[in-house]
C-alpha cells in the first residue's frame, strides 16, 4: 500500500472518529486534509484496487457525515424555533404585565 492511500485511510479514520465525537472544528480541519489525501493519492498510488477500495470506505463516510449534519441542522434550526418563540412569548407577557 502506498503512503498516500495509507495518509488516505488515516485521515478518514481520523474523521470518523471526530464525526462519532461531533468535533465539528475538528471534521473541518480533517476534510480539508481528506482533499489534499485524496489528490496525492490519485497520483502516487499505483494499486488500483486498493484505492478504489480506500475511496469506496471515505465516500461511505462522508454520506454518513452528511447525514449527520443534516440531522444537526433540523435539531439546531429547532432550537432556534423555539428559542424565538420563547422570545415573543416573553415581549406578549411583558406588554401585558
Amino acid at each position: 500500500m502506498s503512503s498516500s492511500v495509507q495518509r488516505l485511510e488515516a485521515t478518514g479514520s481520523a474523521l470518523r472518529d471526530a464525526l462519532v465525537r461531533q468535533d465539528w472544528s475538528a471534521i473541518g480541519e480533517l476534510d480539508l486534509q481528506c482533499r489534499l489525501a485524496v489528490e496525492a493519492a490519485m497520483v502516487d498510488s499505483q494499486d488500483e484496487a486498493q484505492l478504489r477500495s480506500s475511496m469506496e470506505n471515505l465516500l461511505a463516510l462522508y454520506r454518513e457525515l452528511v447525514s449527520v449534519c443534516q440531522a444537526e441542522q433540523q435539531r439546531l434550526a429547532g432550537e432556534l424555533i423555539q428559542l424565538n418563540q420563547s422570545h415573543q412569548g416573553a415581549k406578549v407577557y411583558q406588554l401585558f404585565g
